[in-house]
């Protein structure tokens, strides 16, 4: 007779026929069938787990593939990887993006002039940021600083308000919401 490698385990098929594997070679027949499903990583690992189970834990030489495939999918299910597959997929990964027209603020504000207008864009950034959103977007900004200014074409006044504007914005989302995992976008 010959003597079983401390490493492996006899698996008998449901025909009787015995094959012996070690731990690392379970975990290759295993993931050419469940590559596509779980990381290979993962299954190598709970693989190597439950044949230490039946190796060490249990003192056994031998066990049917039926016994093995069972625990190992008891080992899988307790990490309830089924459900957050499910979840996953079930999950939408486009990022939310709110968009908001600083020209449309302007006239909103019922004046053109600043003094009505920055409380109006920190009321429409708050209200953003109450939508949990991922990228937020104030769009028009050389269009609302010319009309905010009565300037034709671009002056060292526009640039000052034009800064003032982002500056205020990155203000206001910083002290509102400090933690926010949303990107500020002006343009």
């Amino acid at each position: 007779m010959i003597q079983l490698a401390e490493d492996c385990l006899i698996f008998r098929t449901a025909t009787g026929e015995g094959v012996a594997y070690s731990a690392e070679s379970i975990s290759v027949e295993l993931m050419g069938e469940t590559a596509k499903t779980f990381d290979p990583e993962f299954i190598k690992h709970a693989a190597a787990a439950v044949f230490h189970y039946f190796r060490e834990e249990l003192g056994r030489e031998s066990v049917t593939v039926a016994e093995f495939s069972l625990a190992l999918e008891k080992v899988l299910r307790g990490f309830n990887l089924d459900e957050e597959a499910a979840e996953e997929e079930a999950i939408d990964t486009t990022p939310l993006v709110l968009k908001s027209d600083l020209c449309a603020l302007l006239a909103e504000s019922g004046k053109d002039c600043e003094l009505f207008f920055f409380p109006r864009l920190r009321d429409e950034l708050l209200t953003k940021l109450g939508q949990s959103p991922q990228l937020l977007c104030f769009q028009g900004l050389r269009g609302c600083v010319k009309q905010l200014t009565g300037a034709r074409r671009w002056t060292a006044r526009c640039q000052t308000l034009h800064d003032q504007i982002v500056d205020y914005l990155r203000k206001c989302m910083f002290r509102e919401s400090p933690r926010a995992k949303c990107a500020l976008v002006v343009k």
